[in-house]
């Protein structure tokens, strides 16, 4: 039987991983390099991004995390996302690793390209205690299905400011 430290323990853990993932979210919706790659361990990530690409260092997906979400032009920036995490399953391995599955409905405005794309997919992750904090190891991410519209005619886009962006 488990004892109650061990179960109030394994709830605790599972509100950090949530959390953790939230931090992730939130990363690249506000364009936040350091605070993306502060989600992942240290080295030797396991990362499939599907159609993105698949890496084994975390540095490498921060390169194109950078290219992608800070690239813009005069009226602002040229990818706009949002990203929102739902029905997490969570399910531990040891006190200090867990494995993760979520559902993510994401929309993005490319404004290059003058599109607007609706996704569903799946992430599955790894996680594991890095320095007293759980980390992301390994990241998969597959679509279920997609929708790429073009914008309207004489469409109008108000970008919030992100150099506000809070950290902690």
């Amino acid at each position: 039987m488990v004892s109650l430290e061990e179960r109030v323990a394994r709830l605790e853990a599972r509100v950090e991983i949530e959390q953790l993932k939230y931090r992730y979210l939130r990363a690249c919706d506000r364009k936040d390099p350091q605070g993306f790659r502060d989600c992942f361990v240290r080295a030797g990530a396991d990362i499939d991004y599907g159609e993105l690409g698949a890496f084994a260092e975390v540095e490498d997906l921060v390169r194109l995390f950078t290219e992608i979400a800070l690239a813009r032009r005069e009226q602002g920036h040229l990818v706009l996302d949002m990203h929102h995490a739902v029905h997490p399953q969570i399910d531990f391995v040891s006190a200090t690793e867990a494995t993760g599955r979520w559902t993510l409905r994401f929309r993005q405005l490319n404004l290059a390209e003058e599109t607007e794309r609706v996704l569903c997919g799946e992430y599955e992750d790894r996680y594991v205690v890095e320095d007293g904090e759980w980390r992301l190891a390994k990241h998969h991410f597959r679509t279920l299905w997609s929708l790429t519209r073009p914008l309207p005619e004489g469409f109008r886009v108000e970008e919030g400011e992100f150099d506000d962006v809070v950290r902690g």
